[in-house]
């Protein structure tokens, strides 16, 4: 009996850029479509105004260098091992997606609304990934996430 194989969802658009350097200068960048096509790559990063390139993800490998501890270069910190880098990062996935809301999403206010205090008026609505994504539709704070309960996973399926 054949061993069973992990296949991606036919509706799955992934693109790799790759660099190539030459005595530490860059000298070429190609783009490689791994799943799905590059009309269909292009014509879905055209909606948003952006082009194929690495400043997304080496961002993304930035801010999870500087919070997750034992990811980061020559650090002396322990994860105490596999288990707990997973925790790190599942700690960090959740944080990033949820509370930490992100200025490129940010909405404007149909009415300015006035801040408790000193200060200007609030014409942004702060927006987070999993907002965008239509997952929530608030930012969280550190102590929801912490208390919320999670359901086992994966979870058995009903027929």
């Amino acid at each position: 009996m054949p061993t069973p194989r992990w296949i991606p969802l036919p509706e799955l658009l992934y693109a790799q850029v790759v660099k190539s350097y030459r005595r530490r200068r860059l000298v070429g960048v190609q783009h490689r479509v791994v799943f799905g096509t590059r009309l269909a790559i292009e014509q879905l990063l055209a909606a948003c105004g952006w082009t194929m390139n690495t400043a997304f993800i080496e961002r993304l490998n930035l801010d999870i260098r500087q919070r997750v501890a034992a990811s980061g270069r020559r650090v002396n910190t322990l994860c105490q091992g596999e288990s707990g880098l997973r925790d790190q990062l599942a700690l960090f996935q959740v944080s990033h997606n949820f509370v930490l809301p992100h200025a490129s999403l940010r909405q404007p206010l149909l009415i300015p609304e006035a801040t408790n205090g000193y200060g200007s008026v609030k014409v942004w609505r702060p927006c987070t990934l999993a907002m965008a994504a239509g997952l929530t539709e608030h930012v969280w704070s550190r102590k929801e996430v912490l208390l919320s309960r999670v359901p086992p996973w994966p979870q058995p399926q009903v027929r």
